[in-house]
This record gives structure tokens, C-alpha cells and sequence, in this order.
């Protein structure tokens, strides 16, 4: 698969606009080779006139629909901000509501799915919002006070048997046991890479050895035939 063809869905995917740093990362490229084809898609895009493009700000390309459907999108999304939110949807605003601030991280874990397209159109529809944590570099969602309001609520606590799933534990310990098991496997992973370093260094020295070996012994003979 293409470097392109990565990239690109990575942005399709992608809920917000991406550093090529972060791009590189996941493609597994330096960042000049990704800032290269990141730079020949948004032309790419644009010659092609497609409704899709790929836009650059900064250091940063985010995949937008064309602004010449700018009209038709408005008409859309008016649409789907009005009409009633589907299961996955309340599902996700259920769990924002009883463990935010969440990290789109943990809500992927807790649904088993993306849940990008969905909080989307939370945000959107004024239910929910979204912080950025800049240390961690990742975003954490919480539920409005459009929310509480239209619950007819004055806090989120409450909500039914708040106290009781707001701390429920068995979610903390399946996030934490999932935390646990990809360091167990990035551990593995880096004791592999180390034991493969090892036997390679072992290969080198007993090649070594074996040359100097055979350059005594060649010397060796050179010296009985000079006798």
C-alpha cells in the first residue's frame, strides 16, 4: 500500500486535522517523504475537482468537503442536527454524560468502534464539547449545559444512579487491564527486539572469531611452505 493511500485514510478517518509529525508516525516515514505526499494530494485533489479535498493549514492537513457543496452540506447537516439521534448516538452521549470528561480514546475502548462520525454530530448539535489537553495532545468530551437544560436537570449528578455508574469500577478495570496488556505487548515486543539484537551481535563476534580463525591458519600455512 501507498504512502498516499495511507495518508489518505488516515485523514478520511480522522476527526480533526493532522500534523505531518503525527503522520509519520502512524505511516512509519520520515517527515519530509510525508510532507511531500501530503503536499502532492491537496494538489491532486484540487486538479481532479472532486468533492473531496485535502486542505493545509499551517503544518497540518485535515480531508473537508468541496466549498463549492457548501450549500448542499448546510442543507445536510441542518438535517441531521434536527432529526432524532440514532442508538450509537445516545449511546456514546450516555457515556460522556456519566464518565466525562472522557477521551475519545477510552470512548473508542468502551463502544468497540469509532466513534468520530458520532461525536461529530454531538458537537454539532450543541451536546456535547470538547477540550484539548495540549500535554497529552488529546481531546476530552463533556456533555453542555444545553444538555442538562434540556433534561430540565441543573447537574449531571442528577442523573439516574449517577453516584453508582459515574464510579462504576468494571469499566476503570477493563480500560486499565486494556492499558496493561498493550504494555505487556510493547514490552514483549522491545524483549524480541532485544534478544534479535543479541543473537545478531553473537552471529558478528563468532563470524569474526571464524575470520581470524582462518587468517592464522592461512598464515600458518604460508609459514610451512616457506619452511
Amino acid at each position: 500500500m501507498s504512502i498516499k493511500s495511507k495518508i489518505e485514510s488516515l485523514l478520511f478517518i480522522s476527526a480533526k486535522p493532522m500534523s505531518v509529525k503525527a503522520l509519520a508516525g502512524f505511516v512509519k516515514k520520515n517527515d519530509e517523504e510525508v510532507k511531500k505526499a501530503c503536499e502532492d494530494l491537496v494538489k491532486e485533489y484540487q486538479e481532479a475537482k472532486k468533492g473531496i479535498q485535502i486542505i493545509k493549514n499551517a503544518s497540518k492537513f485535515q480531508m473537508v468537503s468541496s466549498a463549492d457543496n457548501a450549500k448542499l452540506i448546510q442543507e445536510f447537516l441542518q438535517d441531521e442536527t434536527s432529526g432524532e439521534l440514532s442508538r450509537p448516538s445516545l449511546e456514546t452521549l450516555t457515556i460522556i454524560a456519566y464518565r466525562g470528561p472522557i477521551s475519545k480514546l477510552d470512548l473508542d475502548r468502551i463502544r468497540g468502534v469509532n466513534c468520530s462520525l458520532i461525536l461529530r454530530n454531538l458537537l454539532l448539535r450543541g451536546l456535547v464539547e470538547v477540550k484539548v489537553d495540549k500535554q497529552k495532545d488529546e481531546s476530552y468530551y463533556n456533555v453542555t449545559m444545553d444538555f442538562v437544560r434540556f433534561l430540565g436537570i441543573s447537574d449531571v449528578s442528577e442523573l439516574p444512579d449517577f453516584e453508582k455508574l459515574s464510579q462504576d469500577d468494571s469499566i476503570d478495570r477493563m480500560l486499565e487491564d486494556e492499558n496493561v496488556n498493550k504494555k505487556e505487548e510493547k514490552q514483549e515486543k522491545n524483549t524480541e527486539e532485544k534478544k534479535d539484537i543479541k543473537i545478531k551481535k553473537v552471529d558478528l563476534q563468532e563470524d569474526l572469531e571464524a575470520e581470524e580463525k582462518n587468517e592464522e591458519y592461512d598464515e600458518d600455512n604460508e609459514e610451512y611452505d616457506d619452511d
